[in-house]
């Protein structure tokens, strides 16, 4: 049996109550995992003052795995996402988000398999907003370095996945020359991947073709903004957020998280959905080459909602945390 060292963050809100059950989940697979545990968000700013403390910084580059429970980020005011402080610390360019229909009893729509690849690290998220005379601005960073990196790992990965479409997503008619050159600099890679169908659709009319006829779709590539949105907008296709996981990947380091947040409304009350969190766990499995395990976790969550006996609150059903924990490890 390979032992394995990873960093772990509880985060905040409802973290620690779904982190908790997965290491059960963990354990149920029989693997041995050591785990480095740290304070990250808002617990870790109210308690030392930062954010994200050194020792955690240096835990992640020993280590080269993470795994991420949600933190908090207040809106509009107060520190700064911790996620994306991240992504930028490490190069973390590649955000993974596969979207797939788990469970017909709790999906919007049948049999959707989309993957997208979401660029990480440029675009709106760097954070740099100016003030004006009467109010604020910010600024837009694509380059064609960061869209080539991106472009190619979308590339390369469907090839190595057996997946036959891309979609490039932007809005290159208005923003002519930032959202132009990830463009073309998809048009030119296309090129080297003849054995992939693409195509290209602009932002908004993206949104509207999700929602009318998502299996029509993929993959998707996108600067940093569309593919935020659009990622939670497919994730409202197969049953909302608690049903999202995500990978952050670089080129020696990958943070593994569920996509929803913190849900401190429910903190405390054993209610919490941890199916993300558990998706996410698996495909840190496959990433540690644990391909095996993750396919026997993603069979039985798909088990446990095909049944629709024990389901979260946020399924239509009335199970705990913890049942619900149960209930899958019952079926590993």
């Amino acid at each position: 049996m390979v032992k394995y060292r990873i960093t772990l963050f509880e985060g905040d809100g409802i973290g620690p109550e779904i982190t908790k059950e997965m290491k059960r989940i963990f354990d149920s697979l029989g693997l041995d995992i050591e785990y480095d545990e740290f304070l990250i968000g808002e617990r870790a700013y109210k308690k030392y003052g930062e954010l994200i403390p050194k020792d955690a910084i240096e835990s992640i580059k020993k280590n080269k795995v993470a795994l991420k429970a949600p933190v908090t980020t207040p809106v509009g005011e107060g520190f700064r996402s911790v996620n994306v402080e991240l992504r930028l610390l490490f190069d973390l360019y590649v955000n993974l988000r596969p979207i797939s229909t788990i469970s017909n009893k709790v999906s919007k729509y049948k049999d959707v398999d989309l993957i997208i690849f979401r660029e990480n690290t440029e675009d709106l998220y760097t954070g740099i907003e100016e003030e004006t005379h009467d109010g604020y601005y910010a600024k837009k960073i694509i380059t064609k370095e960061k869209s080539k990196r991106i472009i190619n790992f979308a590339f390369d990965y469907m090839v190595k996945h057996n997946r036959h479409k891309i979609t490039c997503v932007h809005k290159a008619n208005i923003l002519k020359k930032t959202d132009g050159l990830f463009l073309s600099i998809f048009n030119d890679i296309k090129n080297n991947y003849k054995m992939i169908e693409s195509n290209d659709k602009i932002i908004d009319n993206m949104c509207m073709q999700l929602v009318l006829n998502p299996n029509d779709f993929d993959s998707i590539v996108a600067p940093n903004l569309y593919g935020d949105i659009l990622s939670d907008l497919a994730a409202g296709l197969v049953g909302g957020l608690g049903l999202a996981p995500s990978a952050n990947l670089g080129d020696e380091i990958a943070i593994f998280e569920a996509v929803h947040g913190s849900a401190p409304d429910i903190e405390g009350k054993g209610i919490a959905n941890p199916t993300a969190f558990f998706l996410s766990g698996a495909l840190m499995l496959e990433y540690l080459s644990e391909s095996e395990k993750a396919l026997r976790l993603k069979n039985a969550i798909k088990e446990v909602l095909e049944e629709g006996k024990v389901l979260t609150k946020d399924l239509g059903g009335f199970a705990s945390t913890t049942a619900f924990t149960d209930e899958v490890i019952s079926k590993l």
